[in-house]
């Protein structure tokens, strides 16, 4: 059984920081991050870049978690949902059996403080668009997730 974490949420909500946890305590699991594929491709994840050739990147190592039969975990804000369907639609045609959502539904004033003590600052109109988003189709089961949980502290 191959299953996915996809963490959903606004930029310093806490997402890479519960990716680092759970890579910590379980050793098998394999984190697929777009800002560290952006890192990669680009020289620093702070550059966008094309997002066809990060997508490249997530469906490859998609594609390659299933293979190791590992525990992966999708460490990007999925704050649209059309953006949550496509990861779900590629996780599941990458053989992935079991997807857990986990929604960081952190404050927006907590991620805005939370943004200005960072080294690489999200622009501010940035985090309040996602946070309109997020708000306006907020994640859910019907997507095609087999679990969602909701995490606010």
């Amino acid at each position: 059984m191959s299953k996915l974490i996809i963490l959903i949420g606004l930029p310093a909500s806490g997402k890479s920081t519960l990716a680092r946890k759970i890579v910590t305590r379980y050793h098998q699991c394999q984190l697929i991050s777009t800002d560290a594929i952006r890192a990669e491709l680009f020289g620093d994840e702070a550059i966008q870049g094309p997002w066809l050739r990060v997508w490249q990147q997530v469906q490859q190592q998609f594609y390659q978690a299933v293979r190791q039969k590992s525990l992966a975990i999708y460490d990007a804000t999925n704050v649209q949902r059309r953006q949550r369907r496509q990861v779900i639609d590629l996780a599941k045609e990458s053989g992935f059996t079991h997807l857990t959502g986990l929604w960081l539904d952190k404050s927006l004033e907590l991620c805005l403080t939370r943004n200005q003590q960072r080294q690489r600052q999200v622009p501010e109109e940035v985090i309040m668009k996602m946070y309109r988003q997020l708000t306006d189709a907020p994640p859910s089961c019907e997507e095609g997730l087999d679990i969602l949980k909701r995490i606010t502290k």
